[in-house]
């Protein structure tokens, strides 16, 4: 006499169970992974979006030259209150304090918006001044972050270069 055999083993179970765990472990690791490159594509969105802002300024006062440079100020550019607040009307300034005002607000914005290495290096512009006349202005833009949870001191960085042709008399 033959018994049908009816239902699931508990061995069966216990190795589908099994089965089933390590493929929810690596979906588990590969959602993690997908978070942590999602993180690191908005702050790159970020740095590229703040790199793109101080070109705009610098285009806007490309009379300023050096006053663009971010170790004409010790890497601290102070607030000159050119432009309104919503506490302050903004002031008339010179070229070179609206510059200066340019670039300490670019810095807030980048310590704001990523995660800063403590140090004001980690927004930067260097300007590179023509050599003769009819050569243009050549500013490097630098923008640094660290990674939330990175390990060690891993840094990231954006490098944008900006061109500036001399402009004609008017």
């Amino acid at each position: 006499m033959r018994m049908k055999q009816r239902g699931v083993s508990i061995v069966e179970a216990l190795v589908a169970l099994v089965v089933l765990s390590i493929g929810m472990l690596g979906i588990a690791g590969l959602f993690v992974e997908s978070l942590r490159s999602s993180r690191t594509a908005l702050l790159r969105t970020q740095a590229v979006n703040l790199a793109s802002d101080i070109a705009d300024r610098i285009r806007a006062n490309a009379s300023a030259r050096e006053a663009y440079d971010t170790a004409t100020y010790g890497g601290a550019p102070a607030l000159q209150d050119c432009a309104p607040t919503a506490a302050l009307p903004g002031s008339n300034c010179t070229i070179a304090q609206l510059a200066e005002d340019d670039l300490a607000s670019w810095q807030d914005a980048v310590s704001f918006a990523l995660p800063a290495l403590g140090d004001p290096a980690n927004a930067a512009v260097v300007e590179f001044e023509a050599g003769a006349a009819g050569r243009p202005d050549r500013y490097l833009i630098t923008v640094a972050w660290q990674e939330p949870g990175a390990q060690g001191a891993e840094e990231y960085r954006y490098t944008s270069e900006l061109v500036i042709m001399e402009r004609p008399p008017i």
